[in-house]
């Protein structure tokens, strides 16, 4: 089915989404230079949470509301407003927050608009890259960087044995150990494994054809929204294991060849796992 949504509103929404999320990761990239404070931990040591982040988060949702009073809003550090319009902001002020903390560069503001649960626009600005991805649904993924803008596809066909595969791990140890028994079993499948450390970054870099796959357990809505629109823009196919949705159980990303043997790859493993 064939979704149609008013093109005015879709400009709106993505000239919106583009201005705060480059505003926000401007700022958080000037933030960067001039040090990083830790602000507190999360489900772990290791899961950090900056004041930077919580800078961002509020910069994101003043600018949104201002425009757009009446929209939702769902952010990673707890930004939440009920919205009236049925249109939801859906908010990571910085993918990568680790990344950041060390000076790595692959950590993103990532911003998107949903429209009755949909996600419709999507912006993923990654500015120590020099790389901003923007997907609007239905006309396509785009790469804006130092020399313009160039349209999105994924790697497709590959076969799973020549796919390089990017995916990530989660904070917790329990997790982390679960995780690393499924790339034991994936690693020797595939061409190799690639960990990025940001699910939007990662997701648009699937898009740009920099990997054929990604997979993780654990990301949330506002790691998946924006690099998830991206993705399917450029032609991935994105849902979790035996065709739940995408989201915290599983995602998985990747062409339309890969996607078949890589989903039952890892669908094994996962019963395997218990």
């Amino acid at each position: 089915m064939t979704l149609h949504y008013d093109p005015e509103l879709l400009d709106q929404l993505h000239e919106l989404a583009v201005s705060a999320a480059l505003e926000a990761a401007q700022m958080v990239l000037a933030g960067r230079r001039e040090g990083v404070t830790v602000a507190e931990t999360k489900t772990s040591a290791s899961d950090v949470v900056t004041l930077m982040d919580r800078r961002s988060e509020a910069l994101l949702v003043d600018r949104i509301l201002t425009a757009r009073p009446d929209d939702g809003i769902l952010g990673e550090e707890g930004a939440s407003h009920v919205g009236e319009t049925g249109i939801r902001w859906v908010l990571d002020p910085i993918d990568g927050t680790v990344n950041y903390l060390y000076g790595l560069p692959e950590w993103a503001v990532s911003v998107a608009a949903e429209i009755d649960g949909l996600t419709v626009v999507g912006v993923v600005a990654a500015p120590a890259l020099g790389e901003t991805y923007v997907a609007v649904r239905g006309r396509g993924a785009k790469l804006h960087d130092i020399d313009g803008v160039h349209a999105l596809y994924v790697n497709n066909p590959v076969e799973l044995s020549a796919a390089l595969v990017a995916t990530g791990f989660g904070y917790t140890v329990e997790r982390r150990t679960s995780q690393a028994r499924v790339v034991e079993q994936v690693l020797p499948r595939v061409r190799d494994i690639r960990r990025g450390g940001a699910c939007s970054v990662d997701l648009c870099s699937l898009a740009a054809g920099r990997v054929d796959a990604y997979y993780e357990r654990g990301p949330h809505a506002w790691d998946l929204a924006a690099g998830g629109l991206v993705a399917h823009e450029a032609g991935a196919r994105l849902e979790g294991l035996r065709g739940v949705p995408a989201g915290e159980e599983m995602i998985l990303a990747a062409g339309q060849h890969l996607f078949g043997p890589l989903h039952d790859l890892l669908a094994r493993l996962d019963a395997a796992s218990g």
